[in-house]
């Protein structure tokens, strides 16, 4: 039976083992996955007796990614854009391959949601490993333009300066900005603290905008409440694209790929029981 784990610190909030849990049951894969606990001055002791001890692979979450993109022995090129690692697996060779999945989850989420990338004015918010880590995805779908908006320009600029290869991507403060998107993407934590950037309202054409939230939680968040009262055409928070990233990473794992749809819904389930 592989085993296969999720680290972080802290970790014990983790809805990993239940998402794979459900994705082995829909396949017929055998398999253990646990949240492991790493020191935050040994996560790479921690990594490596769990490959010695026989794992198969790992996630990595907050706030190890950057490490885990370090102590990998090969990356794939989304990770490398990244510069973080977020999906660990060890090759037949015992060496171990760096990917993120991040990306892929967000944008598979989008897409099953009915949500249009190709040719959309796409405004991201945030310039932190959050957003790094969907760029690239983005891009790949074409769309007209993407603005990362920062508090802090510079910030933006250079991830701005890093993608450029990959398609119009742009960068501006927040208050540099009012003209209507088609698509906004937070990937700031501020909604966690109920908290926004500060954003103009004429950003949300009424009828007309998607509001995506990568954070998600029972409630509705800070920034989709805002989309809301402001009549963007939908809201969507980031528990899809959590179990789009997972569904990702087990498809690593195992070649199989997962049903989204129903695991989604049995979380959604789950939180809004706790």
């Amino acid at each position: 039976m592989q085993r296969y784990a999720v680290f972080g610190n802290p970790i014990a909030h983790s809805q990993s083992p239940f998402i794979h849990g459900q994705f082995a049951a829909q396949t017929g894969q055998l398999l253990t996955y646990e949240a492991l606990l790493a020191p935050l001055d040994d996560f790479a002791g921690s990594l490596q007796a769990f490959f010695a001890a026989g794992g198969g692979g790992a996630n990595v979450t907050v706030p190890f990614k950057e490490q885990a993109f370090a102590l990998a022995d090969e990356l794939s090129e989304r990770a490398r854009r990244a510069g973080a690692v977020n999906t660990l697996i060890r090759l037949e060779d015992g060496r171990i391959r760096g990917d993120n999945t991040d990306g892929a989850g967000l944008v598979n989420d989008l897409l099953q949601q009915g949500v249009q990338l190709a040719g959309q004015r796409i405004l991201l918010l945030g310039a932190g490993g959050a957003v790094r880590g969907v760029l690239e995805p983005l891009l790949a779908q074409q769309p007209a333009e993407v603005c990362i908006a920062n508090r802090t320009v510079e910030k933006a600029e250079q991830l701005a300066r890093e993608f450029a290869d990959l398609g119009p991507v742009v960068a501006c403060g927040y208050d540099w900005i009012d003209a209507p998107a088609d698509l906004i993407i937070n990937g700031t934590s501020a909604s966690l603290q109920g908290e926004l950037p500060p954003l103009a309202p004429s950003l949300v054409k009424s009828g007309h905008t998607t509001c995506y939230d990568m954070m998600y939680g029972k409630n509705t968040t800070a920034f989709n409440h805002w989309a809301e009262n402001l009549g963007a055409a939908r809201t969507l928070d980031g528990l899809g694209m959590l179990v789009g990233q997972a569904a990702e990473a087990f498809y690593l794992w195992t070649g199989q790929r997962p049903d989204s749809g129903p695991v989604m819904q049995a979380l959604r389930h789950t939180l809004a029981g706790a």
